[in-house]
C-alpha cells in the first residue's frame, strides 16, 4: 500500500484535491488513473481510502470513500535530543525513531553541542516520508531547537529520564519506564551532558539512565530509546 498525506482531509471530508506538484506525481510517475483507490492519512491517526475522480496532472482529485480512525499508543514519547555535527546522522535518527514510533522531538542545544542550527523544513520532510514509508497514520510533531536552560524549566509531566554517560548510579532504562502516559527522554550531544547540566536535570526530576553497556552515539542512543520504549509497550 502507497500512503498520502493531506493534514487538510478530516472525517467529515467528502472529496479532496492534491497540489499541482503531487498530482503530477500521481498521474505522470504513478500512472495513476480515474477510479483507481488510493491511500491518505491526515498525520493524526486516519486513513482514508479514496477514489481518483479526476486524474489531471493540475489537479488529482479524489472522492473519500471511508475513514477508518487508529487509537494511539499508550504513551507518548518525547525525545530531546542534541543535534549531531553531522547533520546527516540526526536525520537517520529522525527516520528511524518515526519508523518505530515517536511521538515528539525536540533538538535541544546543550554547552557541548558542536552544532547549534537545525533545518527544519528539511526534518520536517524526513518525518513525513518515513510517516508514509512505514505506513503510520500519526505524524510526528517537531519543536524549535531549544536550549538546554531553557527547556529544563518548563513543566515538563510524566515520566522524565536523562541519558548521560557520566560514571554514577543509573537505573536502566528498560526497568524504570512504564509504557502509559507522557515519556521524555535527554540524550545529549558527542561531548555528552555538561556536569551543570545533569546536575539541572536530576534537580528537575529527571532520572538518570542506562542505555546498555556501551557507550552510543547521540543517534543511536536515541533511535535504540525508541525502540525499549516501544518494546515496552507492545
Amino acid at each position: 500500500m502507497q500512503l498520502f498525506y493531506s493534514p487538510e482531509i478530516n472525517s467529515e471530508t467528502v472529496s479532496f484535491s492534491f497540489d499541482k506538484e503531487e498530482s503530477r506525481h500521481i498521474v505522470r510517475v504513478l500512472r495513476k488513473k480515474e477510479k483507481d483507490i488510493i491511500h491518505l492519512t491526515n498525520g493524526k491517526g486516519f486513513l482514508f481510502e479514496g477514489e481518483i475522480i479526476s486524474a489531471l496532472e493540475k489537479k488529482c482529485e479524489v472522492k473519500i470513500m471511508s475513514s477508518t480512525f487508529f487509537e494511539p499508543t499508550n504513551y507518548e514519547l518525547h525525545l530531546v535530543v542534541a543535534p549531531t555535527k553531522m547533520n546527516d546522522r540526526y536525520e537517520w535518527f529522525l527516520e528511524k525513531a518515526t519508523e518505530i514510533g515517536v511521538s515528539e522531538i525536540t533538538p535541544i542545544i546543550c554547552e557541548h553541542s558542536e552544532r547549534k542550527e537545525i533545518k527544519p523544513e528539511r526534518f520536517e520532510k524526513i518525518l513525513l516520508s518515513a510517516m508514509k514509508q512505514s505506513l503510520q497514520y500519526y505524524l510526528p510533531k517537531l519543536n524549535p531547537a531549544t536550549r538546554f536552560s531553557d527547556f529544563i524549566k518548563k513543566e515538563n509531566g510524566g515520566q522524565l529520564f536523562i541519558a548521560h554517560c557520566v560514571e554514577t548510579d543509573k537505573k536502566e532504562l528498560a526497568k524504570e519506564a512504564q509504557a502509559k502516559g507522557k515519556i521524555t527522554i535527554l540524550i545529549g550531544p558527542e561531548g555528552d551532558f555538561s556536569e551543570k547540566e545533569i546536575s539541572l536535570a536530576l534537580t528537575n526530576r529527571y532520572i538518570p539512565v542506562s542505555l546498555g553497556n556501551t557507550r552510543l552515539r547521540t543517534e543511536t542512543a536515541a533511535v535504540y530509546a525508541s525502540a525499549v520504549i516501544s518494546g515496552i509497550g507492545n
